[in-house]
Formats: C-alpha cells, sequence, structure tokens
C-alpha cells in the first residue's frame, strides 16, 4: 500500500532552498473560450476563478503554474487580483516561449526582443519584481522537437544574471536539450506531456529524479479530449472517486520528483483533485495502472 501525506509531500528544487508542495496548480483553464479559441479571453465568472485560487493557497498549494500567453494575459492578472499581495512561500512558474496569435494560434516566440518582452509583460501582469521560475517552452503543441535552445536559453540566462528571473526550467524539450541546458545554466524543472497513457518520458523521468530535477506533467488526463479507459474507470469506481484523483495519485506514485500542476476553474473539482493527494492506491491497481501506457502504445 502506498500511503501519500498532506499534498502529496514536498519537493526542493536542486541549488535551492525553495520547497514546494509536489501538489500544485495549474492557472490555464481560469482563461476563457471563445468560439474555437482555447484559454482566450475572460473566464465566464470572474469571482469563481478569484475563489478558487483563494482557496487553493488556503488549502496549502504553494507552487502555481501559468503563463502571459494564457488568455493573453488573462490568468496572470487573475492571479495578482486573487492573491496580491502574495503570502510568503508562494511559488509561480511561468512560461515564456509562445505568442497567440489573433485567431486564437499558438506561435513560437523565441526572438531575444520576444523573450524581454515576456518577461516584462509577466512581471508587470503578476505585480512582481522578479519571477520565481521561468519555464522556456519549446518543441510542439504536445512534445519536443529537435534542435539547439541554446540561442533563446541564453537571453533567459542573461535576464536571470539581472536579477529578473531566480530560476529557470524546460518545457516540452528532449533529454539532449536539457544536456545542452546544463551548459548555459542550472536547471530546476522540467515540464513536458506525461500521463498514466502517455509514458514516453519514462527513462527521462528517472533520469531527473536521479539528479535531483523536478519532473511537471502537463495534461494528467489526457488533454482537452480527455482519456477513455475502462481500467482507470474500474479503478476509480472501486475506490469510489473519479479517474482524475486516480490520475494524479497514480503520478505522484510514479517518482518522487514528479510535481502536479492539475487546472480547474470549479471549486468542487479544485477540492477532488486536491485530495487525490491522500489518496491510497493499492499495489495491485498500481500494476494495472501501469499496464494502461504499454497498452495504448500497442
Amino acid at each position: 500500500m502506498t500511503i501519500q501525506t498532506k499534498m502529496g509531500g514536498t519537493f526542493t528544487l536542486p541549488g535551492t532552498s525553495t520547497t514546494v508542495n509536489r501538489m500544485g496548480y495549474g492557472a490555464m483553464q481560469l482563461a476563457g473560450q471563445d468560439g474555437e479559441k482555447r484559454v482566450w479571453g475572460p473566464p465566464r465568472d470572474v469571482d469563481a476563478a478569484l475563489a478558487v485560487l483563494r482557496e487553493a493557497v488556503a488549502a496549502g498549494v504553494d507552487h502555481i503554474d501559468t503563463s502571459d500567453f494564457y488568455g493573453p494575459h488573462v490568468t496572470n492578472q487573475i492571479i495578482k487580483q486573487a492573491l496580491h499581495p502574495y503570502p510568503d512561500g508562494l511559488v509561480i512558474v511561468t512560461k515564456l516561449g509562445a505568442r497567440r496569435g489573433d485567431d486564437g494560434s499558438w506561435i513560437h516566440a523565441l526572438s531575444r526582443q520576444e523573450l524581454i518582452d515576456g518577461v516584462q509583460d509577466n512581471l508587470r501582469n503578476l505585480g512582481l519584481d522578479a519571477l520565481d521560475v521561468v519555464n522556456l517552452r519549446v518543441g510542439g503543441i504536445m512534445g519536443p522537437s529537435e534542435g539547439s535552445i541554446e540561442a533563446p536559453l541564453t537571453v533567459l540566462a542573461e535576464l536571470k544574471e539581472q536579477g529578473l528571473i531566480r530560476h529557470l526550467g524546460l518545457s516540452n524539450i528532449s533529454p539532449a536539450q536539457l544536456a545542452e541546458a546544463q551548459k548555459i545554466a542550472g536547471i530546476v524543472c522540467v515540464q513536458n506531456f506525461y500521463n498514466v497513457a502517455n509514458r514516453s518520458d519514462d527513462a527521462f523521468i528517472d533520469d531527473l529524479a536521479a539528479q535531483g530535477i523536478a519532473y511537471v506533467p502537463f495534461f494528467p488526463l489526457g488533454g482537452f479530449s480527455p482519456l477513455q479507459s475502462s481500467v482507470l474507470d474500474t479503478a476509480a469506481e472501486s475506490l469510489k472517486v473519479t479517474p482524475m484523483q486516480i490520475a494524479l495519485a497514480w503520478l505522484l506514485h510514479r517518482s518522487p520528483n514528479i510535481l502536479l500542476i492539475p487546472g480547474t476553474s470549479s471549486l468542487e473539482h479544485l477540492r477532488e483533485n486536491l485530495s487525490a493527494a491522500t489518496l491510497e492506491l493499492p499495489a495491485e491497481m498500481i500494476a494495472v495502472l501501469d499496464s494502461i501506457g504499454p497498452a495504448v502504445k500497442q
């Protein structure tokens, strides 16, 4: 029997004194949707969005994932409205490397000026003098694309030297890109697509754990089109919880360096997600869940 502690336990970012609870919160869903444009514009209910953020922090969440290209600008402005001045110990992680087209498209924004402007936008909309962690986002929509990341990461390393960024992370990257990045700057976290059914990063997670680097999976239940799995559904029914709770608990069990950032704009779903940090998964259930990924890949 694997027993999770409150908020899934803690993790200390490598080379720092910054310790966070492993169960965090992802702010992407606080933005609205305008027709086919996802993560676009203000939410339908701003008061509900503010309430979700405040309850998350009150419940012990001290790690919020966001980006100024969510909305764009919307989620950061809501975070500031809900939580500023920020409580001691709250770590806000943002991402750079993309911008939004007028049609809602996601466009790479990796030039020197775009990255500098992105840092300034995040600082302004969050109401901060320095960003706790900035992830450089590269690759495609759901996964990495091989190629050098030296140029954009060097820009962020310079901004870190200027005191505008405290720590650097990476998103949508490969092991080779991590190795390249580590020659330029210290990396405290990697944020990639990974869940119980999509496990191409298994070996990468283990390598990061050995280095003490955090791994932050996005889309823990498959993304905008949630994973349909009879195995997951059966496991959830047997414990009288939701498939999302099972998926989150499995991730916490998977490796001690995994930090979670499930997102929601609903107080009910927030409470469900946070309770997954204390969910006990029987060993035999974990073994069955472990089989989902290879089965899906066949």
